[in-house]
């Protein structure tokens, strides 16, 4: 009882590592035969001049052979991207940024019928018009002569 202890630092652990079958070291084996220039088809036979490099050379071919297309993939999602944002910029936004500013207009409301047939209101809200009146200008020979005199 003397390293007994009800509080543990951590949980009891189950570490299995198998014993036939380890993915690790499979994968390993399988990346140095490839270096190697070994071939699981080739085990069994004699050995041929340029065998490990044919096979080398087979193993990154096999390796690479999506690569083009994805870098082609790529360029095409990327084109059909821009013209999709080109297209939005062209024909949508202007139509967007005019409704934004319709939004932003101030609505002109109707007058009540009531306050258009003359009857008073005291809770109906003012509406305020600008003064655009100016005062007619005289003809041009009267203010000649004013400012002769003056």
């Amino acid at each position: 009882m003397l390293g007994f202890t009800p509080f543990k630092k951590h949980a009891n652990k189950f570490n299995y590592i198998p014993r036939y079958y380890d993915p690790e070291k499979e994968a390993r084996e399988q990346r140095r035969a490839e270096l190697r220039g070994e071939r699981a088809e080739d085990a069994g036979r004699e050995y041929r001049p340029g065998q490990y490099i044919r096979t080398q050379r087979e193993a990154r071919a096999a390796r690479h052979a999506g690569t083009g297309d994805r870098g082609r993939t790529r360029i095409f999602k990327i084109a059909g991207a821009m013209a999709l944002m080109l297209l939005f910029i062209y024909l949508l936004y202007p139509r967007l940024v005019n409704w934004m500013l319709q939004m932003q207009r101030p609505v002109a409301r109707p007058v009540p019928a009531a306050q258009a047939e003359g009857e008073f209101n005291p809770y109906a809200p003012i509406v305020v018009v600008p003064n655009d009146y100016q005062k007619p200008e005289a003809p041009a020979a009267e203010t000649a002569e004013k400012q002769a005199e003056e």
